[in-house]
């Protein structure tokens, strides 16, 4: 796994090098890397709340020049569409950040719907275990909280698989080292996310 892109937005980081690539965000990458030969001057990201895609998005636009709506779905109709137009005029990067397709909103103005159906998709995908475990270290890490290199084998089965859960779990952690004042240990991490109501029972037998 290469360190470029953390799905995740805390502490807030625009810079590369705090960022890990991976199969669920890979294609996404890809695809905005290569934007100076889009057919379209546009495109639509999507996935789930807190997997990087806003992140992702600023450092695209810090790269490119271009311009971000993020949350799109959100914003007034004109403008998206006005701003559409321009990054074909331009030449100049749109990058679209939605909950879901263009398809799947509700778009009241036509020419707006007919840019958006057009405008090609790409998606961050759910996490896996690795990287589950890769941003379990790096947050903690991030938030200088000494944790034992062996936990992510022991939270991974034991979490539902998103970056929502994520957030969840380091929060915990990080509470229950301020609140205990000392290095977090497999079983100090047991209780804290058990009395967070997050600890699920194991997917897996774990091994050995």
């Amino acid at each position: 796994m290469s360190q470029i892109a953390l799905p995740l937005d805390w502490p807030v980081a625009d810079a590369d090098e705090d960022f890990l690539i991976c199969d669920a965000n890979r294609a996404a990458f890809d695809h905005l890397k290569r934007w100076s030969v889009w057919p379209v001057m546009a495109t639509i990201l999507t996935g789930p709340r807190k997997s990087g895609r806003s992140l992702l998005g600023r450092i695209f636009v810090r790269k490119t020049g271009g311009r971000l709506f993020d949350d799109a779905e959100k914003h007034d109709e004109e403008a998206l569409f006005h701003a559409w137009n321009h990054a074909q005029q331009s030449r100049k990067p749109l990058l679209i950040v939605a909950d879901v397709p263009a398809p799947m909103w509700t778009i009241a103005l036509p020419d707006l719907r007919s840019r958006l159906t057009a405008t090609p998709h790409v998606q961050i995908a759910e996490p896996d275990d690795l990287l589950i475990g890769n941003l379990i270290m790096k947050l903690m890490g991030d938030r200088g909280v000494a944790v034992p290199p062996e936990l992510p084998q022991f939270l991974i089965p034991r979490i539902e698989r998103s970056y929502v859960a994520v957030q969840q779990v380091v929060d915990a952690l990080d509470r229950a080292a301020l609140s205990h004042h000392r290095r977090i240990t497999v079983a100090m991490a047991k209780r804290a996310l058990a009395e967070a109501g997050i600890m699920r029972r194991a997917r897996y037998r774990d091994n050995g």
